[in-house]
């Protein structure tokens, strides 16, 4: 199996990326795209001469790789994707032999994580309209597409991990709810930059509080985020 589990930043993305590396059976990879999605578009990024050193800027390449053999020839492989890095004019058919999951999250909280690492978030760099073009295409091409939202997996991991595996035919492993702190395997180039907090998880951090306060500036990005947001979260699973 190869799961491509779709988001935006901020997302509980690198947390569920470390519950399924939990797992003997599954290899990871982190962001596969990203050094392309920068090298196509030319923007300014944290670490960003590391990050293109270290990927393929080709997109081919980089679905030769994730269509190819697992890495380490494990069964199952899990692909944590940013729906940004999707540009005009990459690929999408691999897409298609894919169980592509979307991992959503209220945009009021994802610009304000966001806007703790880098100032300023445009519509472009969260990611919902481009989530939004993915699940379409998906629905499309399989009849339905498959949603979790990071609100629900706080607020009950197990039930909604167990819920997401039911629905696309994976047994359920209780390794997927702790992971030793620090640095994983799987980590992208990046990781010392973004992932601070998430090192020092064992686990799924608790229930979310209150949405926060977006502040003036970003509250166009928020309006222009939302539609996208609650079209996904009307699909979204729910806990076993």
């Amino acid at each position: 199996m190869r799961i491509a589990m779709w988001s935006g930043p901020r997302n509980l993305s690198t947390a569920m990326m470390y519950a399924f590396a939990n797992r003997a059976d599954f290899a990871a990879v982190d962001e596969p795209f990203y050094a392309a999605y920068l090298a196509a578009t030319g923007l300014t990024h944290p670490m960003q001469d590391e990050i293109l050193a270290a990927q393929p800027t080709d997109p081919a390449e980089v679905v030769a790789y994730l269509t190819g053999p697992v890495p380490g020839g494990a069964p199952h492989f899990y692909q944590k994707h940013m729906t940004h890095h999707i540009f005009a004019g990459m690929p999408t058919d691999w897409m298609d032999n894919m169980v592509n999951v979307f991992l959503i999250r209220h945009p009021a909280r994802v610009i304000a994580s966001y806007g703790l690492k880098r100032e300023n978030p445009t519509l472009d760099d969260i990611g919902f309209w481009q989530q939004a073009d993915l699940f379409d295409h998906v629905a499309e091409v399989h009849g339905k597409a498959i949603v979790v939202d990071s609100h629900d997996i706080r607020h009950n991991p197990e039930g909604m991990l167990r819920a997401l595996c039911a629905e696309i035919g994976l047994e359920f492993d209780p390794a997927m709810l702790s992971w030793p702190a620090g640095g994983k395997g799987c980590d992208g180039v990046w990781a010392p930059h973004w992932y601070e907090s998430v090192w020092k998880s064992t686990g799924f951090a608790g229930r979310e509080g209150p949405l926060p306060e977006v502040p003036e500036h970003l509250r166009d990005v928020l309006e222009a985020a939302l539609p996208h947001y609650k079209r996904l979260a009307a699909s979204a699973l729910k806990p076993a």
